[in-house]
């Protein structure tokens, strides 16, 4: 029987409530909107079962370094502008389904929630594209997985690092047909943190704060047509959180409309890098440095205008980790464009491969006011002192002013050139 002491030793992947022979484990949301494991006792066996596929209760020691390290990108220009980074999901994933497999990804339910899921068509794949920043449901995905997996089928599973080693537990064996395809992963937010944001910013929109909008409209007549947490419309660096809602207009027909909101400027995404509603466990991941078990990582080449200023298009660069063999083979059938470099220059902007996030300060008092919008308690716990304002105030002057004199001693030394 599975005993949680700390929250901090749940990553909430479902393999001990999947793996249990009596189903006597289910997930229950707790009040910060994450799901934990709860027994009963009455049900249960003492098989162990749910102990022994546990990831947090048996972590892997050694870290792994990769084998191969790339920025990549999709040939197709389309599937690479859809997808948050340079399309290589899709690339590998086209390839498994065109050998007769079966791809395992986050997308987002009927309800706008977001889960786990598999698709056995290259169509299917769309659903799976672009990152979802919100921890999602598991449902039965390990269980699906292995039934493919002895059935003879090519899996690729993708996931965060502590869902790839979830299910790596699951199996309790390696199969050579599993492709496992984990990204760099910052942390995982709330669920219900996610439902609670996007159910204002519905009624946010609905109450005509949308210059969009013909009219003011009710709550029932808005139907949510699309999310993207990484719109490129603005450029790859400067993605923004792009919702589509529809309604209809006074003639009964209907009228769509997106909101763009840029990173900077989106509560959600705010509250999200600021790490206020991360799962407990993120802020001491025990599977950082390729400990998870995984064949791949993907995730954005950031600083790819200092590595490979050539190939900064601003439509967005994978940053891929080849840790295995398999991986090897696989990545050589995928036909995605490559450009190899080194881990060090990938980790300079991707810290979160070896480090976790720190646990802020104002994350209890993120979740102490409940009596308050998530609008204003994001603004309360984001706003910056007096002094960080000042700091930063001066900063961007002295960055200014700094940028001026260069400007002026590059053209000193062009002068002196051409004389």
């Amino acid at each position: 029987m599975t005993i949680l002491l700390h929250k901090q030793s749940c990553c909430g992947c479902s393999a001990c409530v999947q793996r249990c022979p009596k189903h006597c484990i289910s997930f229950q949301e707790d009040t910060e909107g994450f799901l934990y494991p709860h027994v009963d006792a009455s049900k249960c066996i003492d098989c162990g079962l749910c102990e022994r596929v546990c990831p947090m209760l048996h972590q892997p020691v050694a870290e792994r370094k990769p084998l191969a390290v790339y920025a990549a990108k999709n040939k197709n220009e389309g599937v690479r502008l859809a997808s948050s980074s340079g399309g290589v999901f899709t690339a590998l994933a086209e390839e498994i389904i065109r050998e007769g497999g079966v791809v395992f990804g986050a997308c987002f339910s009927a309800d706008w929630e977001v889960v786990h899921d598999y698709t056995e068509t290259v169509d299917g794949l769309a659903r799976f594209r672009g990152s979802k920043y919100v921890q999602s449901r598991m449902g039965d995905s390990y269980m699906q997985a292995e039934a493919f997996l002895k059935a003879g089928r090519k899996v690729l599973f993708s996931g965060t690092p502590c869902q790839i080693a979830g299910l790596k537990k699951f199996l309790c064996k390696d199969y050579a047909n599993l492709l496992a395809v984990d990204v760099i992963c910052h942390g995982v937010p709330s669920p219900g943190v996610w439902r609670e944001y996007l159910k204002e910013e519905i009624a946010r929109q609905r109450d005509g704060k949308n210059t969009v909008l013909p009219r003011p409209i009710h709550e029932k007549d808005v139907l949510v047509e699309g999310i993207s947490f990484r719109d490129k419309t603005l450029g790859w660096k400067k993605y923004s959180f792009a919702l589509v809602l529809s309604t209809t207009n006074g003639s009964g027909e209907k009228f769509s409309f997106c909101s763009r909101i840029p990173v900077n400027e989106n509560l959600f995404l705010r509250g999200f890098l600021a790490d206020l509603y991360l799962r407990p466990s993120c802020y001491a991941c025990p599977l950082k440095c390729g400990k998870s078990g995984n064949d791949m990582t993907l995730g954005d080449f950031w600083g790819l205008q200092d590595v490979f200023p050539e190939l900064d298009d601003d439509k967005g660069m994978t940053a891929l980790l080849v840790n295995s063999v398999r991986g090897k083979e696989m990545l050589g059938k995928a036909g995605v464009i490559l450009y190899p470099t080194d881990y060090e220059k990938v980790l300079r902007s991707n810290p979160a491969l070896e480090r976790s996030v720190t646990l802020p300060s104002k994350r209890l008092q993120f979740y102490a006011h409940r009596e308050l919008t998530f609008a204003d308690r994001i603004c309360k716990c984001t706003r910056l002192s007096i002094r960080s304002r000042i700091k930063r105030r001066l900063s961007q002057v002295a960055s200014r002013i700094l940028g001026e004199y260069r400007k002026e001693q590059v053209k000193k030394i062009f002068r002196k050139e051409l004389k």
